[in-house]
């Protein structure tokens, strides 16, 4: 082999060494002024570096999103963490930590994302069609270099030796190109095209998340055993739409809820915790209710009414009661939903009389309320100090306990909490000097202070509390990361590689053959195939026994850096500078 001189690659080396088709990045800006600037940022914006760096933030954004409860999830969980932290709950709104999805912050960090992944992945796919549209690049000038080599030499017809070797390599299904008196081939591939596919499917993931955000909507409802819900606005107890999807779009439907399951672990060290939550509906599907489908939504398993999911978020219990007044007159009988404040479902609610009609005491026309307590299992008893607490989340033993107010009926025109009491205008009634309280258990009854009348508990009811959502982006997203698994998967495990085969007449008038290969990763596969084809193509091109020759007597053998580059100075092999990978 001739010398070689300390000067950069030639064009056709540079092209055989490299094996990533990503865009070449610039280490500074170039241009002058603004626009070299633009350039510059721009190619810093769509390199890999600040695409994982703003994939890091993304997932760094979201954490606040799995830790605080979320508005468009369930905002039930909101207002009562808003009430236990007063402190800290107008700091989260200015940051906009209960609507982390929609807030300024991570639209900004998933837009910036977007970008940089289009201009990453639009140069770089176009460069792959350009790499798959050509032919494998040809043989170096100095297969040496390569890190994996091996030669020999043969009595066999370099022609011969050459067709051979391109017949056995397309027989192992690399992409071979006979010209100019070798032989240069290419396998791999599917390494590149995990890659893209990677990315393709983060750029489909973000596109499915921000569709979401844009076409989606979604509300919340609480039925009670024996009632009903339609979808509609005048009837969700919350509602939160989207640019493109408002009041307007909601799927017309309802559902009735016949019964609810609840069952709880009753033994053992995980003693109350919920083993089943079954809502039993009847729904239909139009302006039709007539036609009605029985079904069932169970946790995590939503019933799809149209282009809606309809899920189950929430369980509690609703005291029945009937109050009468001093005449005897029924002014309230029904169930009122109470919600839940622990694990064992104690439960708090209000229960508001307006039409109790006129006091006996004074004619006024006035309104009656109860505030309290709902416990499923009640203990024997307690005081002020540990206050009414439920042992165990099933209906073991339920106790109401309520205390009672009386007010002016005078209508303010602001819309009230049904939830929550405001003292504001009401006056809690008293008994021998104490407030008045009772303790009640099912069928029993009060007789209020002051010729109020009377409050029966007449038992309890369940109810469930539902999220119907329409989120056209979720199987985009679902199908987008499906991709970016099997893309990983392919850009980690298939190696993308090239083995070159020379064989030329010397001077002498031996063939010399030569094997060359090189690997995108460090790895003894492509040594092991260069083996393989030098032992294959032993049947064309025997070696030659010649013990001070290039090959050894018991035939040729492929090893990893068996050759030493002819210059000292140059390297075994180039460092690719221009990969992003």
């Amino acid at each position: 082999m001739s010398n070689t001189e300390t000067r950069p690659p030639e064009p056709d080396e540079t092209t055989a060494e490299r094996l990533s088709s990503a865009p070449v990045e610039s280490d500074g800006p170039t241009g002058i002024g603004i626009l070299g600037w633009f350039r510059w940022m721009w190619r810093q914006l769509t390199s890999m570096r600040v695409a994982l760096i703003l994939l890091f933030l993304l997932s760094l954004a979201a954490v606040p999103g799995s830790l605080i409860p979320q508005n468009g999830q369930n905002a039930f969980k909101v207002q009562a963490w808003k009430a236990v932290h007063t402190t800290a709950a107008p700091i989260y709104e200015k940051f906009q930590l209960f609507d982390v999805y929609s807030s300024v912050w991570f639209s900004a960090i998933y837009i910036l994302l977007f970008v940089s992944l289009a201009g990453c992945i639009i140069p770089r796919t176009w460069q792959f069609v350009g790499v798959l549209r050509a032919q494998p690049p040809a043989a170096p000038r100095n297969l040496t270099r390569m890190p994996v080599y091996a030669a020999w030499r043969t009595d066999a017809d370099a022609d011969t030796v050459n067709a051979a070797a391109h017949r056995l390599l397309r027989r192992r299904r690399f992409r071979a190109n006979l010209a100019d008196g070798s032989v240069a081939s290419e396998k791999g591939y599917l390494r590149e095209v995990g890659n893209l596919l990677f990315h393709l499917s983060l750029f489909a993931l973000l596109a499915g998340f921000a569709w979401a955000s844009l076409a989606s909507g979604q509300g919340g409802k609480l039925v009670i055993e024996k009632q009903g819900f339609s979808n509609t606005m005048t009837q969700l107890d919350d509602f939160t739409g989207s640019a493109f999807y408002d009041s307007e779009d909601l799927d017309a439907f309802g559902f009735k809820l016949d019964s609810f399951t609840s069952r709880f672990q009753t033994t053992g060290d995980q003693i109350g915790s919920a083993r089943e939550f079954t809502a039993h509906i009847r729904y239909w599907k139009g302006s039709d209710d007539s036609k009605l489908t029985a079904g069932d939504i169970q946790v995590n398993h939503p019933l799809e009414i149209g282009d809606s999911k309809v899920f189950l978020i929430g369980h509690g219990y609703a005291p029945v009661v009937t109050v009468k007044n001093a005449k005897g007159e029924t002014v309230y009988s029904g169930p009122t939903a109470f919600l839940p404040q622990d694990a064992n479902l104690t439960s708090t609610g209000v229960i508001k009389v307006s039409d109790y009609g006129f006091s006996d005491k004074d004619q006024k026309k006035v309104k009656l309320a109860f505030s309290g307590f709902f416990l499923p299992t009640a203990p024997s008893n307690f005081d002020a100090t540990t206050g009414p607490r439920s042992l165990f989340p099933g209906d073991a033993d339920p106790v109401l306990v309520l205390n009672a107010y009386v007010g002016d009926a005078g209508d303010s025109g602001l819309p009230e909490n049904v939830y929550q009491l405001n003292p504001k205008g009401m006056t809690q009634l008293s008994q021998d000097g104490k407030i008045a309280a009772q303790k009640l258990k099912p069928g029993e009854g009060w007789n209020l202070p002051d010729g109020y009348g009377t409050i029966t508990f007449d038992g309890y009811q369940q109810w469930a509390s539902f999220n119907v959502s329409h989120r056209p982006g979720n199987a985009v997203a679902l199908a987008g990361a499906v991709c970016a698994i099997l893309g990983l998967v392919g850009s980690l495990f298939v190696q993308r590689r090239r083995i070159w085969v020379r064989a030329v007449t010397t001077p002498d008038g031996v063939t010399l053959v030569e094997l060359a290969g090189l690997a995108r990763s460090e790895s003894a596969r492509i040594a092991e195939e260069l083996a393989e084809l030098a032992v294959d193509l032993q049947d064309d091109a025997p070696a030659l026994d010649e013990p001070d020759g290039p090959a050894a007597p018991d035939g040729p053998a492929a090893t990893e850096d068996s050759a030493v580059p002819e210059d000292p100075a140059e390297p075994a092999v180039p460092a690719d500078q221009n990969s992003k990978e």
